[in-house]
């Protein structure tokens, strides 16, 4: 089977709305940036950064901050939101946690975003394969905190488990979208699934830090966004990010509004009044955005509560 795109699809074509004038990423070329690069090519790895097209690249590379997508660029899945490519994945390599680690250490990263694609095929959707990759990270990277962001492990059964007590700082699996939109853009995943994936990370490790994400202007109300708040919550998930999608070619799911900035700054003061530890809520939010300076944040407050408690 060859692997195929979201581009060559059979798909309706949606014309790609122009952009109004919020959404400007910025455009950095610094020493760094093609530092990163450069490290990132010589040891033959994928990031997010690349594969779905992040608009925030650019900065975040001059910053030294790549998020690394494992197990390989191609995924069993074919999310009509995602500019990663589906089809049939490679075999794994078992070199590339060795390489991780090490591009860690040679970027100096003091918090690092470890992704993946989708491994339907594989018997335990690839949790083994996370759990060697934060193992051989925290070996090489002492000081270094380590983030995950992982797929749902469907009916991989408790393959997850592997993931977390290879006990990662942050635990993160973003939710997407609002259920009655899971058919059209999660058509292989299931809502209730990944709320009890990060409901039952918090129960293996109650000290581990849970995440998940949500993106703005695929069709959802402000009262499906308000009850995927309460779903999280329920689950014990600490923090939340809200962006905006933004539609990559002609052939995926048709962006249908750009949500105005002060809607984003609503939904933070409404979700941190829910009780989300930190929310991170911009049109150009994405899950690793500034996400060490927010685990920076996340832990301070974290010890705060604990001060406050023993004070009680």
């Amino acid at each position: 089977m060859k692997a195929r795109h979201p581009e060559k699809v059979n798909n309706p074509i949606h014309p790609i709305k122009k952009k109004p004038s919020w959404i400007r990423s910025k455009i950095i070329d610094t020493q760094n940036y093609v530092k990163t690069k450069e490290i990132i090519n010589k040891k033959n790895l994928h990031t997010v950064c690349q594969e779905a097209s992040c608009p925030n690249i650019s900065e975040c590379w001059s910053n030294k901050h790549a998020t690394f997508m494992i197990m390989g660029d191609t995924c069993t899945r074919a999310c009509s939101f995602c500019n990663v490519k589906t089809g049939k994945p490679i075999f794994l390599d078992p070199k590339e946690p060795n390489k991780i680690a090490l591009a860690t250490k040679e970027l100096e990263l003091k918090h690092v975003v470890i992704t993946s694609v989708d491994r339907d095929d594989l018997e335990d959707g690839g949790a083994t394969h996370f759990s060697k990759v934060i193992k051989e990270v925290r070996k090489l990277n002492k000081n270094t905190t380590i983030e995950v962001l992982t797929p749902d492990f469907l009916r991989k059964g408790d393959a997850y488990k592997k993931v977390v007590e290879a006990n990662p700082d942050v635990f993160n699996h973003n939710i997407e979208t609002v259920p009655r939109l899971y058919r059209k853009i999660r058509p292989g995943s299931k809502y209730l699934a990944s709320i009890n994936l990060l409901k039952s990370a918090k129960k293996i490790n109650k000290k581990i830090f849970t995440k998940s994400g949500i993106m703005m202007g695929l069709g959802e109300t402000k009262n499906e966004v308000l009850q995927v708040m309460d779903d999280l919550l329920d689950a014990n998930v600490d923090f939340l990010t809200i962006g905006q999608y933004l539609q990559p070619t002609i052939k995926h799911y048709p962006l249908k509004r750009y949500v105005h900035p002060n809607e984003f700054n609503d939904f933070k003061e409404i979700a941190l009044l829910k009780g989300f530890l930190i929310v991170a809520s911009s049109p150009l939010t994405r899950s690793s955005y500034h996400a060490d300076e927010d685990f920076s944040k996340m832990k301070k407050l974290r010890e705060e509560q604990i001060q406050c408690r023993l004070l009680q």
